[in-house]
């Protein structure tokens, strides 16, 4: 079997807060085609023309290649083998950032792929599922800025069976302390006493003294982490947040590689490594990153507020851990998010959502959603 194409499918729906932060509305969707007709698929949370570029080329020279150019023609049984031709051919462009991005997305449809091919499920192949269901929490953004609207952003999630919550923060939490603390409050009791909260910092705070501010009112509501305070080259303002006492994850906004991730973990007082597991390199990265941080004590927690390629390839993931961790169960009112696959992963009853055992990532696309959502640029 060899392939024969890579394809970066860019999707975009009209998102009503396009100011904000929030990428569950714009996506990149690759596709590895073979000449046996079967695929693999994967997405990557990154800008969907650059990943474009450079999937297509045309290459610069030896060490600045496409990607395609890299792997059509390759056998694809072996995606970690693929996964560091991509990452050598890309050095003098790579090694960090967009071109990490889209090798996250490629590896994860080549692991897709190989699961297809062995009639295995993904988490089969990365040397087998510790559990067949997994813990979730909902990510709600924008925060409401009422309590009531507070408590309803709660009810809509409890409504899906979710029983832990994620907060995503904007720069206005720090105008008026007294409101902020109030709708933290407001979210701590429609949750109730035994939820998880846990606060997107989301790098709403220029320094670890304005973020300080904050500090007890996370408190005073007991949540769980702290995920994203600072910008991430602020390693020196994140080790001061850590002495605060809350657990600190860091990762999902920019970390693209497990050396910036040790750096973080050695120097910054990281806690909790969170990265999105389409930016780090797929699958074959963040296993890299799992193995650096096990080895110093840290836990490994994914992000993912994308669609249901990413939910499913963090269950493949995460049920081969060592340790329960949660899965993040975006919320967003996105069509991208619900719709780009016919797979869904319906929270059950207790909280917890199942980890796919058909072969790859199982999930197929909705053709239907491709073409409504497919962005061309003019």
């Amino acid at each position: 079997m060899k392939i024969t194409g890579i394809e970066a499918i860019h999707l975009r729906a009209e998102d009503p807060l396009i100011e904000l932060f929030d990428g569950s509305y714009d996506d990149c969707v690759l596709v590895v085609h073979t000449d046996s007709g079967l695929t693999g698929i994967g997405e990557t949370e990154s800008m969907a023309p650059a990943v474009q570029a450079i999937v297509r080329g045309p290459s610069a020279h030896n060490h600045a290649r496409a990607l395609s150019a890299v792997l059509v023609g390759a056998d694809p049984s072996d995606p970690a083998e693929l996964w560091h031709r991509m990452y050598e051919a890309t050095d003098y462009i790579g090694r960090r950032g967009l071109a990490m991005h889209a090798i996250g997305g490629i590896d994860l449809a080549l692991w897709d792929l190989r699961g297809k091919i062995e009639n295995k499920p993904v988490h089969a192949l990365l040397g087998g599922a510790q559990r067949d269901r997994l813990p979730a929490y909902g990510t709600i953004y924008p925060m409401a800025r009422t309590p009531e609207g507070v408590r309803d952003q709660i009810a809509e999630g409890q409504a899906k069976n979710l029983r832990n919550f994620k907060f995503a923060a904007d720069p206005w939490w720090l105008d008026d302390l007294a409101l902020t603390g109030s709708l933290l409050t407001a979210a701590r009791k429609q949750a109730g006493d035994e939820a998880h909260l846990i606060i997107d910092a989301a790098l709403s705070y220029r320094t670890a003294e304005e973020g300080a501010r904050l500090i007890p009112y996370f408190r005073e509501v007991g949540i769980w982490f702290l995920e994203a305070p600072l910008p991430l080259d602020d390693v020196d303002g994140h080790l001061e947040m850590s002495r605060h006492g809350l657990p600190i994850g860091v990762g999902d906004l920019g970390l693209t590689h497990v050396r910036e991730f040790v750096e973080m973990m050695d120097r910054g007082g990281a806690s909790i490594c969170q990265p999105d597991i389409s930016q780090v390199g797929g699958f074959t990265g963040i296993l890299q990153i799992a193995e650096a941080a096990y080895k110093r004590g840290k836990r490994v927690i994914t992000h993912g507020y994308k669609t249901n390629i990413e939910i499913a390839a963090n269950l493949h993931f995460l049920a081969t851990q060592p340790n329960t961790e949660p899965l993040e169960f975006s919320l967003s009112h996105s069509p991208l998010r619900w719709e780009t696959t016919r797979e869904h992963f319906p929270v059950e009853e207790d909280g917890c959502v199942r980890v796919p055992q058909a072969p790859g990532l199982g999930v197929t696309l909705n053709e239907e959603t491709i073409a409504r959502y497919r962005f061309v640029q003019k």
